[in-house]
């Protein structure tokens, strides 16, 4: 993805500028060096390509050895790679390459706990576009490999009609109607806070409606109204505490920005495990 190898340049260009001063007046090229990534506390891992392209973008003859899978759930302790090559590379490549790693396996575990509360009903986990700039495209792929699911990329790949927009359009009814004669083949999910706007939005003929931040008792009263209708999405201040609530009213979705903005990196490490030196020939 070139998305991904623009990413990862201009991660390591801001770790290394114009070169890795420490790295390069200490370590000999003749050195080459074997080591492992471990992750420190349980966790679901996510980011294991990305890492390894860091690797292999400093120094292409780098062996980047998975021992798990993106997805995988592991305890602490647990070696996720195996590395060896030269061991100025090793030390270049190490600091970004953990930072994706911790970042996302952080994003990835989140969103399992998420989705374990879930367990038993028919709601899928959305995630939102409350991303780092710059790195959704690691972070919705994190959310993936925790079990939840991408809601739309970006502004280009899904019409989502909020309030700002309502309020620009004169009301729902004109923003609804306005889409569909424009861009009529495209599925149209419309944000609603209350009853009022609901019925707007179902009369209007919305696909989807998002309803906002709502509490269990105007939730309940919503999907009933709704279902059969539209398909649902709630969102608003979803937590692990209150998601399995939620859910146990039928929405067809729940979303959250939580699992991206609030996800706390796990700790994972890279050790030397080897240094040995190469004679030129």
């Amino acid at each position: 993805m070139r998305g991904l190898e623009r990413l990862i340049a201009a991660a390591l260009d801001e770790d290394i500028g114009t070169g890795d001063i420490t790295t390069d007046t200490i370590i000999d090229d003749a050195f080459f060096a074997s080591g492992i990534i471990r992750v420190k506390e349980n966790a679901v891992v996510a980011g294991l390509m990305v890492a390894g392209q860091v690797f292999t973008r400093i120094d292409p003859r780098v062996r980047f050895t998975c021992m798990v899978q993106d997805g995988e759930s592991v305890k602490s302790g647990k070696i996720l790679v195996n590395v060896t090559g030269r061991a100025s590379s090793l030390l270049k490549a190490e600091r970004t390459a953990l930072n994706f790693l911790m970042r996302l396996s952080g994003i990835a575990t989140l969103t399992r706990l998420y989705v374990q509360e879930l367990a038993g009903t028919d709601t899928v986990l959305l995630d939102t576009r409350k991303t780092t700039p710059g790195l959704r495209i690691v972070e919705k792929y994190a959310v993936r490999a925790g079990g939840g699911t991408n809601h739309r990329f970006g502004l280009f790949d899904g019409i989502l009609i909020k309030d700002n927009h309502i309020k620009a359009a004169g009301n729902i009814k004109k923003a609804v109607k306005h889409i569909q004669r424009i861009k009529p083949y495209h599925k149209v999910e419309v944000e609603v806070k209350d009853m009022k706007e609901l019925k707007e939005a179902i009369t209007a003929g919305a696909d989807i409606v998002l309803l906002d931040n709502m509490d269990l008792k105007k939730l309940e009263q919503a999907l009933s109204l709704a279902r059969g209708k539209v398909l649902t999405e709630v969102s608003g201040n979803i937590t692990l505490g209150n998601i399995k609530a939620v859910a146990g009213l039928g929405p067809d979705f729940i979303s959250t920005g939580a699992i991206t903005h609030s996800a706390r990196a796990i700790d994972i490490s890279m050790k030397l495990t080897n240094i040995y030196k190469k004679e030129r020939t």
